[in-house]
């Protein structure tokens, strides 16, 4: 079969030209939306200028026009199976921060509410343990966590007595690994809610016992004033944060079990999902500052800067963190 190019070039053009208008209009105007006959004539038109690619390519040795409508071909194809990404405004942003993250942590309390009473519950499991055999420390606490193990007394005249402050590199260094450490505990305890919730509340339990023995045991040897002072300003945001993975981890056991939900668990989990996406969100931005301030601020004691002052700036912290998470919101209707 021989084609006969002027001829076909000659018939055919009028629809490359409007298939090329159609896609610059759509490319003017992201935001426009196309009605059903746009759609169905796009189609078309995508389909027709594909079906003469291919004969330029199979009858004809014209190599611009067969680059031609291959660039053309492809758009269409983009504009018809692809997916169009909405630029994300800087007013979406803000409503997530200020209403979006409080409002699902307030609609699955239940699931934070679990996921503390784990945590609590191991704090005072820890704290008992230490109390009636003190021993338990060294066999309850890895050995990897030796400023754990670490006799109280000892480790305040350590820090209180420390010649010099960290320069400026070891610091930020220092708060990196926290942030990267405290984001993948608080990242595992979402992820173990695929083990029905077990996991995560075996992992909220242990992190529990830690805090109880550490919390115990220098209460125990009068420290309790030193121990405000180094856990309270990063704790305050860095507990709520690890929480909150619990919290993501045991709504995702929820959408697995299903309960009374007769949907299938594939539905149930596509559902969760951007309420889980919101928690992640919300611990991972916590995190960076808790590890900011334990490395700038937590690590630096008496006499550098007053109990006080870190007990104080620790307790405005949860404050506000509260007033934030469970602060009254306004009904959504009203955000519209």
């Amino acid at each position: 079969m021989i084609l006969d190019l002027h001829t076909f070039v000659q018939r055919e053009r009028p629809f490359w030209t409007e298939l090329e208008a159609m896609l610059g209009v759509q490319a003017d105007t992201i935001q426009s939306k196309r009605s059903l006959e746009e759609i169905t004539r796009l189609h078309y038109l995508y389909q027709r200028t594909a079906a003469d690619l291919a004969k330029i390519q199979t009858y004809s040795a014209d190599p611009d026009t067969g680059a031609y409508l291959s660039e053309l071909t492809a758009r269409a194809y983009g504009e018809l199976h692809g997916t169009r990404r909405e630029r994300i405004t800087r007013r979406q942003v803000s409503a997530w921060l200020w209403t979006g993250i409080p409002r699902t942590i307030q609609t699955h309390r239940k699931a934070l509410l679990i996921s503390t009473l784990s945590m609590f519950l191991g704090c005072a499991f820890g704290g008992v343990m230490l109390v009636v055999e003190p021993a338990a420390k060294t066999a309850l606490v890895p050995a990897q966590f030796h400023h754990v193990l670490q006799d109280p007394d000892q480790r305040v005249a350590q820090e209180e007595s420390a010649p010099e402050v960290a320069s400026s590199g070891q610091m930020t260094e220092f708060s990196a690994m926290l942030m990267t450490n405290n984001i993948r505990v608080s990242l595992r305890a979402l992820a173990l809610g695929m083990t029905y919730g077990i996991g995560t509340i075996i992992m909220l339990f242990y992190n529990g016992i830690i805090l109880g023995l550490v919390t115990i045991d220098f209460i125990l040897e009068g420290q309790s004033v030193f121990l405000l002072g180094w856990l309270l300003p990063h704790g305050a945001i860095e507990i709520p944060a690890i929480l909150l993975g619990g919290q993501g981890g045991l709504m995702l056991a929820g959408a697995l079990i299903g309960w009374s939900d007769h949907r299938r668990a594939r539905e149930r989990l596509r559902l969760i999902a951007p309420a889980l996406c919101t928690i992640v969100g919300a611990l991972i931005i916590m995190l960076i500052w808790a590890g900011l301030v334990e490395a700038f601020f937590s690590q630096l004691h008496a006499p550098i800067i007053p109990y006080s002052l870190k007990i104080s700036f620790g307790c405005l912290e949860l404050g506000a963190l509260a007033w934030y998470l469970f602060r009254p919101l306004p009904a959504v209707e009203d955000e519209l």
